[in-house]
């Protein structure tokens, strides 16, 4: 190359400008963002340290993000205390969690429960206090779902649906905070949906029960804000599990199909590792969920109405695909 040939090479005055223009415009938010990102990893790495004998209580612990989670903690040098309907499914969930080489290891407690049944709870609640004496985080996992639209669900499957997704969550979390709160220390954790965030056609009770979620941990987290109790709510999209296999007709019976939306949807050990992260940065609201969820919820609050002709949308071409199919 020829010395008089650098001067191509040399950056001309447009991309000069352009250079100029993206330091000006974007270094003062990038920087920021980093510098807290960093403080972020900081945080989580010190509290990391701090996880091994945490006792951890995890409702719907007996498949799909539950069991995941239950592994990601007890991995974690937890002490794990697994809850669910299903006693069955928690042994094989306590028993894969033993065979796994984990160091320090607790052995998880398996503890039966049914979050619709609210006057069983407080003596659940001190039965887990009895194990441990202490739980440091609650995570409100279990829940079911529903596919029907509003004309054609009972309101008995409207009860039923509030009362295990918020109304059990509701009453376990206050039986546990006056522990909490007289140790100064705790984490309660609410899984809900994006669901909770907007609600789409065919899912008016589950979307209703998620939120409810989502106002019941705002307005608790402002309250034990100054007691050390922290509140996180996370709202994922579609996760990979059988809770379309377990979601309820219109008419209370079981829908006993797997969505394409869910068959497609994240993996389930990946949303739980994002809950730990979630914990352990101490992050009060995220959303994990792919890239069209997200731009439904920001159309939700920025742009409704082209959301809502969206949904109006939606929801004719549903109703189409249900008189087909019958």
């Amino acid at each position: 190359m020829k010395v008089q040939d650098l001067d191509k090479c040399a950056p001309t005055s447009d991309w000069n400008v352009l250079y100029w223009i993206l330091g000006t415009v974007l270094m003062p938010v990038a920087l920021p963002l980093a510098i807290i990102e960093m403080l972020h990893r900081m945080r989580a790495k010190k509290f990391r340290n701090q996880l091994p004998g945490k006792v951890v209580l995890i409702t719907g612990a007996s498949s799909g993000l539950g069991e995941s989670l239950a592994h990601v903690f007890y991995r974690a040098g937890c002490k794990v205390i697994l809850a669910a309907r299903r006693l069955t499914e928690l042994e094989r969930v306590k028993n894969d969690l033993l065979a796994l080489d984990v160091e320090p290891a607790y052995p998880p407690t398996v503890m039966p429960l049914d979050l619709a049944e609210l006057n069983s709870i407080p003596d659940f609640v001190n039965r887990v206090l009895g194990v441990y004496n202490q739980v440091d985080i609650l995570i409100n996992n279990g829940g079911i779902s529903v596919r029907a639209d509003v004309a054609s669900t009972a309101v008995d499957v409207d009860v039923k649906v509030m009362v295990v997704n918020y109304f059990g969550s509701v009453a376990l979390t206050k039986a546990l905070l006056p522990s909490m709160v007289a140790r100064q220390n705790g984490h309660i954790c609410f899984i809900s949906s994006v669901q909770g965030k907007f609600a789409i056609p065919q899912r008016a009770a589950y979307s209703a029960s998620k939120h409810a979620m989502q106002a019941f941990a705002d307005s608790l987290r402002a309250e034990v804000a100054n007691k050390n109790v922290n509140v996180s709510c996370i709202s994922p999209g579609y996760v990979r599990t059988q809770l379309s296999l377990n979601a309820l007709t219109g008419s209370g019976n079981n829908y006993g199909k797997m969505d394409e939306t869910t068959a497609k949807g994240m993996s389930p050990d990946k949303l739980a590792e994002r809950v730990l992260q979630c914990i352990l940065r101490k992050e009060p609201d995220i959303i994990v969920s792919d890239l069209q969820a997200k731009i439904a919820y920001y159309l939700r609050h920025f742009c409704p109405s082209l959301y809502f002709w969206i949904m109006a949308k939606r929801a004719t071409k549903l109703e189409k695909a249900d008189k087909k199919a019958t």
